[in-house]
């Protein structure tokens, strides 16, 4: 069983070397690591030198699609496995990879993600809203047909029957997930494959990943039946689900102690009320280019 790893990478040396430690310090190595830089003011050759075994690739087309592509395009293994520059794998993750897909029923698999904090017992208010909020893989799976992009694994002839990454114009993890659970292919949720993901610095980080899904969904939502309408009511709702999400804070294993609950429904309160805010402006004529358009470049 070859394991290939890919990671998409753009601006983020310093995240990128503790993601590649992660990758090749844990209890199984990979057989092959692929970086594909994606854009880079700098690419990161001297980072991607010091872990042998690893190859540096570039792909200009903005968006981690497109990188993923040529990292899959070029990637020998029996299985390849996404992460993000900008994550952590856990010491097992390489090898729980390994060991989910030794059950040939197993096509696509994706793995539990977390968010890593400074300071697990004083969250900021940011941290204690992702770590509860943030990266529900199962019911991605479960409820929405797809599994995040930089917890993936994948068969090569998976890819290649479902079609590319989507570039940064639309959802690209959702839509390719999407296409893959029309096509009749099941992704199995592996708790196992776990890694790391930083929480947003700060609020407005927080605000341009919204902006960002909200476009794409409202985007989508035009082009369905009833999609405006559909859209209009989870407007309306948005701000009464606060209440609604208070059992899921106080009942979360992923934080700890009053202080991280209070901080955690402080930043649900906050990112809903926004959400409700931008959702309104967009079902009254707002462009959903100006908020998808929103990306890790200036």
């Amino acid at each position: 069983m070859r394991i290939s790893v890919v990671i998409p990478h753009l601006n983020q040396p310093a995240a990128l070397e503790r993601c590649l430690r992660s990758v090749w310090e844990g209890t199984r190595r990979p057989d092959e690591v692929t970086v594909v830089d994606n854009g880079s003011g700098e690419m990161p050759e001297a980072v991607c030198a010091a872990f042998p075994g690893t190859k540096l690739l570039q792909e200009r087309t903005p968006g981690p699609g497109p990188a993923r592509n040529l990292g899959a395009a070029v990637s020998s293994g029996d299985v390849i496995a996404f992460i993000d520059a900008d994550c952590v794998a856990d010491r097992g993750w390489v090898a729980a990879v390994a060991e989910t897909f030794y059950d040939p029923t197993v096509q696509i698999a994706g793995g539990d993600v977390r968010v890593g904090v400074a300071d697990p017992a004083h969250m900021t208010e940011v941290e204690a809203y992702e770590s509860i909020f943030g990266y529900q893989i199962e019911r991605y799976i479960r409820d929405m047909g797809f599994t995040v992009t930089c917890n993936l694994a994948l068969r090569p002839p998976v890819l290649q029957a479902v079609g590319p990454f989507a570039g940064i114009k639309i959802a690209e993890d959702r839509d390719w997930g999407q296409r893959a659970t029309a096509l009749g292919y099941r992704i199995r949720y592996v708790p196992e494959m776990r890694i790391f993901h930083p929480a947003r610095s700060d609020f407005a980080q927080l605000t341009k990943k919204w902006d960002r899904h909200m476009g794409h969904d409202f985007a989508e939502a035009r082009e369905q039946p009833r999609g405006r309408l559909r859209f209009l009511i989870k407007t309306l709702a948005m701000a009464p689900s606060i209440l609604a999400e208070l059992p899921k804070v106080l009942a979360s294993d992923r934080v700890s102690g009053a202080g991280n609950r209070w901080r955690a429904f402080l930043g649900l309160a906050r990112i809903r009320l926004y959400r409700a805010g931008r959702m309104a402006w967009l079902v009254m004529g707002g462009d959903p280019a100006r908020l998808s358009g929103a990306w890790n470049r200036s």
